[in-house]
C-alpha cells in the first residue's frame, strides 16, 4: 500500500509536470490525499484528468464571481479549486455561487472540504440532482456512490450553510441542569480537601 507520503509527492510532481505552478501543484497534492482518507479515489481521477489535458484545453478562472459560465471550455477543476481557498474569505459573503460545465467535479471536492474548515460551516455542494455536504474537512456525507460521480457536471451550486445547534433550547436546559449536581460534589470535594490541609498543617 502507498504512503500519504508518496502519494503527496508523486501527484505534486506530476501536476507540476502537466503545468501547474509549484504552489498550485502543493495545493492539488494536498487534496488528492483527502479523496483517498475519505474513501474516493483521488489518484485514478487524477489520472484520467492528466490524460484530458493532454488533449483538450480547460478554461481556468482567475476571479470567482457568484455566477460563473465558461464560454465554449469546462472548468480546470483544479485551478478552481486552488482559487476557491485563495478567495474563500470574500466568496464565504455570497452565501451561493453556481458554475457552469465543471469538468471531473471529485477533483473539486476536496478544495471545498478545506474551504469548510477554513471558514468554519457546512458547505453543500449540488449538481445534477445531487447533494454532497462537506463537514469542516472531517468528512463528506451524500447518498451517492463514490463511483456515480459524473466526469462533468452542466450545472454546480455551492450553498454555504450558517451554523445552528442540533438540538432544541429545552433539551440544552435540560442536560444542563443535570450537569449543575457536580457542582455540589466538587465545592464539597473542595471544602474537605481544604479541611484535610488544615490538620495536616496544625499537626
Amino acid at each position: 500500500m502507498k504512503s500519504l507520503s508518496e502519494i503527496e509527492t508523486t501527484s505534486k510532481r506530476a501536476s507540476r509536470a502537466v503545468g501547474f505552478s509549484w504552489g498550485e501543484a502543493e495545493e492539488i497534492a494536498k487534496g488528492i490525499i483527502l479523496l483517498e482518507l475519505f474513501g474516493f479515489q483521488g489518484i485514478k481521477n487524477l489520472n484520467q484528468y492528466y490524460k484530458l489535458i493532454k488533449k483538450k484545453n480547460f478554461e481556468k478562472l482567475k476571479i470567482i464571481k457568484k455566477n460563473n459560465k465558461s464560454n465554449k471550455l469546462s472548468l480546470c477543476p483544479l485551478n478552481l479549486g486552488v482559487r476557491f481557498i485563495d478567495q474563500i474569505k470574500s466568496l464565504e459573503s455570497f452565501k451561493k455561487i453556481t458554475f457552469h460545465k465543471i469538468t471531473h467535479p471529485i477533483l473539486f471536492l476536496p478544495f471545498l472540504s478545506r474551504s469548510s474548515e477554513i471558514i468554519g460551516k457546512r458547505i453543500l455542494f449540488k449538481f445534477e440532482k445531487n447533494t454532497l455536504l462537506l463537514n469542516f474537512n472531517v468528512n463528506i456525507l451524500s447518498k451517492l456512490s463514490k463511483n456515480e460521480i459524473p466526469l462533468i457536471t452542466k450545472n454546480a451550486e455551492i450553498i454555504f450553510l450558517e451554523n445552528k445547534d442540533s438540538f432544541s433550547e429545552k433539551e440544552w436546559r435540560n442536560l444542563y441542569k443535570l450537569s449543575e449536581n457536580t457542582f455540589v460534589e466538587e465545592t464539597d470535594s473542595l471544602k474537605q480537601g481544604a479541611a484535610g490541609a488544615g490538620l495536616t498543617d496544625n499537626d
